[in-house]
């Protein structure tokens, strides 16, 4: 895989709010024309396309619960302050990982190849990365409604679910150092726009399980 995955997955993912009336496939749909558009703009600088993709990611992903899912039980430990913190630093995060992937683009389109009903109400479309064949990448996205309207709760890039990556390395933090201890060294990695984990096979954001 290249970066190109996990540049898609937030681009495309995170614009998924949108009418309530639009099915989880039609968001899907809708949204991928428009991410892969800014991605295809060469009148706009990099920096132009990533205000505007950051934009959307920082919009449309529905945070509240993707943040309770990282977190699983921990959630209960942080205060309400903590929540509205860790919340903030974890979307500067994400942005600032997958911003400066942008370059990486290299014309490749994507394809919704199905999509399946879930529990509790979440609805999966399931998509592909198209490249040359043996490296297409199988990416699906989970949506949760919320007020009628469908967003993105976690997206599964080769089998591998963002939620659960993430979850495993904020609980390895939590467990050596409590809430305080993850809110610091996010707030330390995004001061110097690094993933939360450098190791190479061990982050799925942080550049493992998503490539260079």
């Amino acid at each position: 895989m290249t970066r190109l995955a996990s540049l898609l997955v937030v681009l495309i993912g995170l614009t998924a709010a949108r009418a309530a009336t639009e099915s989880p496939r039609e968001v899907v749909d809708q949204t991928v024309n428009a991410a892969i558009a800014v991605l295809k703009d060469k009148s706009l600088s990099t920096a132009e396309k990533r205000t505007r993709l950051e934009h959307i990611v920082l919009e449309h992903v529905d945070f509240d619960v993707l943040a309770r899912l990282v977190l699983a039980q921990s959630w209960n430990r942080f205060s309400d302050p903590e929540r509205a913190t860790f919340m903030a630093e974890f979307k500067r995060h994400l942005s600032l990982t997958y911003g400066n992937r942008i370059e990486d683009y290299r014309n490749e389109h994507v394809e919704i190849i199905g999509e399946r009903d879930e529990v509790r109400g979440d609805h999966t479309v399931r998509t592909k990365i198209v490249r040359d064949g043996p490296n297409d990448i199988d990416v699906d996205y989970r949506l949760r409604a919320r007020d009628g309207t469908w967003r993105i709760i976690d997206f599964i890039i080769e089998g591998v679910s963002l939620v659960a990556n993430y979850r495993a390395q904020f609980q390895e933090v939590l467990d050596n150092g409590g809430p305080d201890r993850l809110i610091h060294q996010l707030q330390e990695k995004n001061a110097h726009g690094q993933p939360l984990d450098d190791h190479p096979k061990t982050s799925s954001w942080g550049g493992g399980r998503v490539p260079a």
